[in-house]
């Protein structure tokens, strides 16, 4: 049929603060240009959003920008405002579940927790119950929202997703946030990646999450070129819960203590379940080709370290006795959020888990997690005192010294499709952000639990792309008329370096490094990229004329244009991948355009280890006026020991007042 443009198989994507904007040296008295800033739409394709929220009051706000064609009509029980400008839903099939809220209204959470990092208003925040208080604010608290709500208790499918993107381009935002991805697919076959082509093409950059497959190499789920994928880092602000144990010999526990119970030690027998159930070790069910144990019975799918929304039921959620737990802390063998003790009775839970320092959750009671040879100490002392008690103290905000670092869950790169480019883009907080919450559901989204809170803390690379997407709207606001490109490579060239010797993995775990939104206003020169150049690009790669008449509406677009070498993408970072114990020698071509002083000159500084021999031609460069253009070529020369799979290098442009830093990896192809 002519008039179909492109067909899509409908899939479903899972969706992937007080602290962290001063955290990264983003503080609440930085300069602004206040009245641009407030022009400056931000979309966000997620959730929805809970409006009555004080992150979103629109108080001091004039109208919305003349350009905004949105709206925000129609809906029941819901109303925007001058922040919050327009907000849409769709559900394309029709089927709603009992707990999905007809309108853009949040009943997840993760919407309204996205939007207040990237938006919320200077809010005198009590955090969750009393963790992360102080001010909660955004990245750019002036600008305005709109939301287009496209996940629901099943998940966030295809054909609501474009269509989103579609109206949100159409509306007028400035710039597009969106934390879900899904398997990596072909350029041109993916309708993430297709759509966030089409906000490219119409001047708007679109943010995306890396996902929660980490720590594990090729892990990543969003590489499209022309949109920013983030990784999430951890901040320097982390929250413990300790576990204190005791001993008593009359018939009443002291004060804030009660007695502790191993779960494989009462089954609820009632209802036929056994203790090897019950203890969680012998009995699992294959979910989604990941073995997942069946003690404390709910686990969030879709991301290795349980950090999505999307929940399914595993199993019975009764197989705890409750005549044996009701009033007692019971100690589970797997991370959970305590549907099962809570159903039971218990008062707490223990969970024995090999947590890293990045690891944390929500829970529906009092709960805290110890490593395995801590677990042994109190499975010892339980079976061993005829009296067992604890208590688990309330949680305490303590300083972490070794941030930032990535965190285990952030999915790595090197990109499948294209390993010429690298992915993710950069990193921003992700770990432990406190941010608004829906009213319509409790932190933890267990029917169990029954506390509505404002605020609540999450983790994941769904908490860490909003901080970039914010950054984003900051440097636009200063440079409305800079392209999708010019601010990305504003934003990886002025990140903050991070640690090789904390993440074998380097590049492929942060990108160009750690978000800095002040320098990025200022970054000096930048890599910018047109849509021919991402043509002759995808051109290169094998993309027929047919394909790409789909994605960009151009004939003959390989035949117009020619082919371009992956390696040539004008992108502001170098991703070499190179056969094993194999000399190579490669050339890459760059572009830079001076937006720094009208005359200035820039000294390539090269950062490598011996085995790299990396040589810039010409390695000054001279340039008279802003907008000045300058190409250079960068030669990699070298071999790779066996058993160094990844060497990372960088090329920074210095000149007296800007440092335009590009991370460079060289690394063995499997």
């Amino acid at each position: 049929m002519k008039e179909v443009v492109v067909i899509f198989p409908n899939k479903n994507h899972h969706l992937q603060t007080t602290r962290s904007w001063d955290f990264l040296h983003f503080p609440q008295r930085i300069r602004r240009e206040h009245t641009v800033e407030s022009d400056i739409i931000v979309g966000i394709i997620d959730s929805g959003i809970w409006p009555e929220s004080d992150c979103f009051i629109d108080t001091g706000y004039g109208p919305p920008p003349i350009k905004w064609q949105g709206s925000c009509d129609g809906l029941t029980n819901f109303h925007c405002n001058m922040k919050l400008i327009g907000a849409k839903y769709y559900k394309n099939d029709g089927d709603f579940s009992p707990t999905d809220i007809q309108s853009p209204r949040d009943s997840s959470g993760h919407g309204t927790h996205v939007a207040s990092i990237i938006a919320c208003n200077l809010v005198n925040s009590e955090g969750l119950s009393g963790l992360g208080r102080g001010i909660a604010r955004g990245g750019v608290p002036s600008s305005r929202i709109a939301v287009y709500k496209v996940c629901w208790s099943t998940g966030c499918t295809d054909e609501d997703i474009i269509v989103a993107f579609f109206d949100a381009i159409n509306d007028g935002v400035d710039i597009l946030s969106i934390s879900m991805g899904n398997d990596v697919l072909s350029y041109c076959e993916d309708p993430i990646t297709f759509m966030s082509f089409q906000a490219m093409n119409k001047g708007i950059l679109t943010s995306m999450a890396a996902g929660n497959e980490g720590p594990g190499l090729i892990s990543i789920k969003n590489v499209a070129p022309w949109a920013l994928t983030v990784a999430a880092s951890a901040s320097d602000r982390n929250y413990v819960t300790n576990l204190m144990l005791g001993s008593f010999s009359e018939h009443v526990c002291p004060n804030g203590y009660s007695p502790l119970v191993y779960g494989g030690s009462v089954p609820n027998k009632r209802i036929g379940a056994s203790s090897s159930q019950s203890r969680n070790s012998s009995y699992t069910e294959n979910v989604k080709d990941r073995k997942v144990p069946q003690f404390c019975l709910r686990k969030m799918i879709g991301s290795k370290t349980l950090r999505e929304p999307l929940i399914e039921r595993l199993s019975e959620p009764n197989s705890l006795n409750p005549i044996l737990i009701k009033g007692k802390i019971v100690i589970c063998d797997e991370y959970n959020f305590g549907e099962a003790a809570i159903s039971a009775g218990a008062i707490g839970m223990v969970i024995q888990a090999n947590a890293t320092k990045d690891d944390s959750g929500v829970f529906a009671l009092p709960t805290t997690y110890v490593d395995m040879r801590s677990t042994g100490y109190i499975l010892s002392y339980v079976s061993s005192s005829s009296n067992p008690i604890g208590s688990i103290l309330k949680s305490t905000q303590v300083f972490d010294a070794s941030a930032p670092y990535i965190a285990s869950f952030s999915s790595r790169g090197p990109n499948p499709i294209t390993p010429h480019i690298l992915k993710p883009d950069l990193c921003a907080p992700g770990v432990k952000i406190l941010g608004a919450w829906t009213l319509a559901n409790s932190p933890t989204r267990l029917q169990e639990d029954l506390r509505r809170l404002p605020y609540n803390i999450v983790s994941g690379t769904s908490s860490a792309c909003p901080h970039v997407t914010a950054a984003a709207a900051y440097v636009k606001s200063f440079h409305p008329l800079w392209s999708p490109a010019a601010i990305k490579s504003a934003l990886m060239t002025t990140a903050t370096k991070m640690s090789e010797e904390k993440k074998p993995q380097a590049e492929f775990a942060y990108g160009a490094g750690q978000i800095n939104p002040e320098r990025a206003r200022k970054p000096g020169l930048v890599y910018d990229i047109t849509l021919v150049d991402y043509l002759k690009f995808l051109c290169g790669q094998g993309y027929s004329n047919n394909d790409l008449k789909f994605l960009s509406g151009i004939n003959s677009v390989c035949n117009r244009y020619g082919t371009e070498n992956a390696w040539n993408l004008n992108m502001p970072s170098f991703s070499i991948p190179i056969m094993p114990s194999t000399h190579f020698n490669v050339t890459y071509t760059r572009t830079v355009t001076n937006v720094g002083p009208s005359s200035s000159i820039y000294q390539a500084q090269i950062i490598a280890p011996p085995e790299l021999n990396i040589q810039v031609v010409p390695n000054v460069l001279h340039f008279s006026s802003v907008g000045q253009t300058q190409t250079f070529g960068v030669v990699f020369v070298g071999r790779i020991s066996v058993g160094n799979n990844i060497v990372s290098a960088s090329l920074s442009w210095v000149s007296s007042t800007n440092t335009v830093r590009s991370p460079i990896v060289v690394f063995v192809r499997n």
